[in-house]
């Protein structure tokens, strides 16, 4: 026999909204980016903006190493998305977000770390994985499981990274 909150789980299987589920698995733990994929509203922007402080710790690395960081962390997503997703028996659930910190992250790869353009990094990494400009549409449509959860992200993160260098390279500040 099933409790209530048993029960009233199973009528909603997509839903996390407790920490304690977090915290429970590391996998979810890390896809959920320490729990601001819980965010009532706009969990991607939420992720994004964890994601912020973590880059401007790395923003000093020597680009090898960050580029090796973003290697390592976009294929840990393929793995973390795709097991979160399996275990939440949902494709892309909002509150995985380990997505946007990669994107992110991809956005800001070899820019200055000044202010403005994180700040403009930030919003044209938004736009782009909310938008889903084509092929990013395209790809979050057609590509399933742990990749595709990624895929967008990554390509968001290198359409806003092509339009933020254009900016960088125009001003020469």
């Amino acid at each position: 026999m099933y409790s209530q909150i048993e029960v009233d789980a199973l009528k909603r299987p997509n839903r996390v909204d407790d920490w304690t589920t977090i915290f429970k698995s590391p996998t979810l733990f890390l896809a959920f980016g320490f729990g601001s994929g819980l965010s009532p509203i706009m969990p991607g922007t939420a992720g994004t903006l964890v994601a912020l402080p973590l880059y401007l710790l790395m923003a000093s690395w020597h680009w090898s190493l960050y580029l090796l960081m973003l290697v390592l962390t976009s294929v840990l997503g393929f793995y973390l998305c795709g097991r979160a997703a399996s275990k939440l028996n949902v494709h892309d659930h909002s509150g995985i977000v380990w997505d946007e910190f990669v994107g992110f992250w991809i956005t800001m790869f070899l820019v200055p770390a000044h202010w403005y353009w994180v700040v403009l990094g930030f919003v044209l990494f938004r736009f782009f994985d909310i938008v889903k400009p084509w092929p990013i549409s395209w790809v979050d449509r057609k590509v399933h499981g742990g990749v595709g959860i990624m895929l967008d992200d990554i390509l968001a993160g290198l359409a806003a990274a092509g339009c933020l260098h254009i900016v960088v390279i125009l001003t020469n500040l």
